[in-house]
């Protein structure tokens, strides 16, 4: 199988220009040009031989050429009809690659992973545009597709977002989530210079391991994340006002009181103050009460 070249600056200029490719602002399109972070991305990522890998925002195909030497299969999922050319041809040596042209929001993924993997759990890797990173992660892990990890390159930002903990200004819903389907680490931050074009802030690599079994007991999932986006929609009110003033919510000021209550905390206890553990426990009160 060919080795990748595009990890090269001078072959991406060279295939951008062969074709006359436009980068398009709304798709947040960052081409990594730097062939040690893709190395550290694929090693990451534990790719091998017996591993169907799904690649969301190939671009040029950078990525989906180290993908293709490491993995038995690759899908990747391209929005940008302008690219789907340009990856037929800078990946027209590999035949473990298939392109779809679609936005990945709305591609049956669970399909997919039956038909191209007999329903096993597959690895997602992407460099994904940061204004879409929370939809995709959160669409992936809700919809309970048989994943087994998730190594992506998001804005260094919301790469800590999802691994602080409680206290932190940075700790929020998607913390919460990510950690209640998932063990989050960094793996490595990579600066603007490794992107083409530079974008304005740092991008950090995270994996996302996913749990065989989530790591708190809870009676219903759905109601746990209604009872965390509330905490967190007003962060300066006290969580009674949060969940008090959500209309997801249908508990009265009472039950919501005495739930409080009944986890050991205090009337003036703020949403952000609570571990994934708590807001278990504080969901199965409220369900027990209502």
């Amino acid at each position: 199988m060919k080795e990748p070249t595009l990890g090269n600056p001078q072959h991406t200029i060279e295939v951008l220009q062969k074709y006359n490719f436009s980068f398009q602002k709304k798709f947040g399109q960052n081409f990594l040009i730097d062939a040690h972070v893709l190395d550290k991305i694929i090693s990451s990522a534990e790719i091998t031989k017996d591993d169907f890998v799904l690649e969301i925002g190939p671009g040029i195909g950078t990525m989906t050429q180290y993908l293709a030497c490491a993995a038995g299969k690759v899908v990747a999922v391209e929005i940008d009809q302008s690219l789907i050319p340009i990856l037929e041809d800078t990946l027209s040596a590999y035949d473990n690659v298939r392109i779809i042209n679609e936005d990945v929001l709305k591609v049956d993924i669970a399909k997919l992973v039956q038909e191209e993997n007999g329903g096993k759990p597959i690895k997602v890797v992407a460099n994904l545009p940061y204004y879409i990173t929370t939809p995709i992660i959160m669409g992936l892990f809700e919809s309970h597709v048989p994943i087994q990890s998730i190594t992506v390159m998001v804005q260094k930002e919301v790469a800590d977002r999802m691994q602080v903990g409680p206290g932190t200004k940075d700790y929020g819903a998607l913390s919460l989530a990510v950690q209640y389907y998932s063990k989050p680490y960094i793996v490595a931050n990579v600066p603007a210079n490794c992107f083409m074009p530079r974008p304005k802030v740092g991008s950090a690599v995270i994996r996302l391991e996913r749990y065989d079994e989530a790591p708190v007991a809870v009676t219903d999932e759905k109601m746990m994340f209604k009872v965390i986006r509330a905490s967190f929609n007003q962060r300066r009110k006290t969580l009674a006002n949060g969940l008090n003033n959500s209309s997801e919510l249908d508990f009265t000021k009472e039950e919501i009181q005495l739930a409080i209550e009944k986890l050991g905390k205090g009337a003036s206890i703020r949403g952000e103050a609570l571990t994934l553990d708590e807001f278990a426990a504080l969901t199965n009160i409220l369900l027990a009460e209502a």
